[in-house]
This record gives structure tokens, C-alpha cells and sequence, in this order.
């Protein structure tokens, strides 16, 4: 994968690495639209914990010198951004309807690749779901995004960071 990418596996799992310049897609499985919700709940629960911190410490007086209150208050603006952003991740979701009768690479393909030797499989999922040190890349990647719309046995160009490679398509399931 590295050789293909161009990067460690460190730097390809960063956040950062696809999401430089470019606006990333709402495309997530069904099952990771359950994971997002489930986050979106566990965050509420912080809140009201966070909340009742921030009561507690409000109760222990002078503010400008309080800790525990200018901790609580920050962490309950982290908690609120991570809440809205989360909001909004399940608001747009574009829910993954796997095709296995298609013979063009589209969001939830599996792609068999072979490049210069090295054969890889791929699952093209949304950003959200991407971890390509199991082999799920993001459709905003620039391999996930080089594969889309194309068919089995197209050799197919890559830029990446490191430079550009050429691979091959094998299968699509």
C-alpha cells in the first residue's frame, strides 16, 4: 500500500492527509450511520455531565480563579463543536446501497488492484468510515477517488503525494 500511496502507514492514516483543500464526501454504510448516531448520544450524555460540573464549580465562587470552571467550560465548547459537527455528519449522509451487479467502481466497491506486482483489495468508503490500514480508503482519497467509474482490467493513473503510479484493475465485487 505504502509503495502505491507514496507515504508511511503513519502519515496515511493521519486526518489531515485527504482532507488538505478538498471537500470531503457524506457516503456512509448503513452500519456507520449507527456509529455516528451512537457517538452523537454518547456526546449528549458528556454534556449534561459537563454541565453539572460546571454548576458545581460556579458554586465554589470567585470564577476568574476557578479551575475546575474554565476546564469544564472548555471542555464543554469541545463537547458542543463535536456535537454540531456530528449533527451535521447524519443530517447529510448518503447512505452506501451496495450493487453487486456493477461492473464500474462505484462508493462500496471492493477493487482488487495490481500495482507493479503488488496486488491489493480495497473497499471505496466516505471519509468517515476510512481506515486504509484494513483496506477501507476513502472515495476522497486520491486512489479511492482515481478508481471511481472505471472497469475491470483499466490501468489507471494515481497522483499522490510522492508522485504518480499506474495500477491495474483486476476484479470489482
Amino acid at each position: 500500500m505504502a509503495k502505491l500511496l507514496g507515504v508511511s502507514a503513519h502519515d496515511y492514516s493521519c486526518d489531515n492527509f485527504f482532507r488538505k483543500g478538498s471537500k470531503m464526501s457524506n457516503y456512509v454504510t448503513r452500519e456507520g450511520l449507527g456509529k455516528l448516531k451512537e457517538q452523537f448520544e454518547e456526546i449528549k450524555l458528556k454534556l449534561k455531565e459537563v454541565s453539572i460540573k460546571i454548576k458545581e464549580a460556579r458554586e465554589l465562587g470567585d470564577l476568574s480563579e476557578n479551575a475546575e470552571y474554565h476546564e469544564a467550560k472548555n471542555e464543554q465548547s469541545f463537547l458542543m463543536g463535536k456535537e454540531a459537527e456530528l449533527d451535521q455528519k447524519i443530517k447529510n449522509a448518503q447512505i452506501i446501497e451496495k450493487n453487486d451487479k456493477s461492473d464500474v467502481i462505484v462508493v462500496g466497491s471492493t477493487v482488487k488492484i495490481d500495482d507493479d506486482g503488488d496486488v491489493m483489495d480495497y473497499t471505496i468508503v466516505g471519509s468517515d468510515e476510512a481506515d486504509p490500514l484494513v483496506g477501507m480508503i476513502s472515495v476522497d482519497s486520491p486512489i479511492g477517488a482515481s478508481l471511481i467509474g472505471h472497469k475491470k482490467g483499466d490501468k489507471i493513473e494515481v497522483r499522490t503525494p510522492a508522485g504518480t503510479s499506474t495500477c491495474k484493475i483486476i476484479s470489482i465485487s
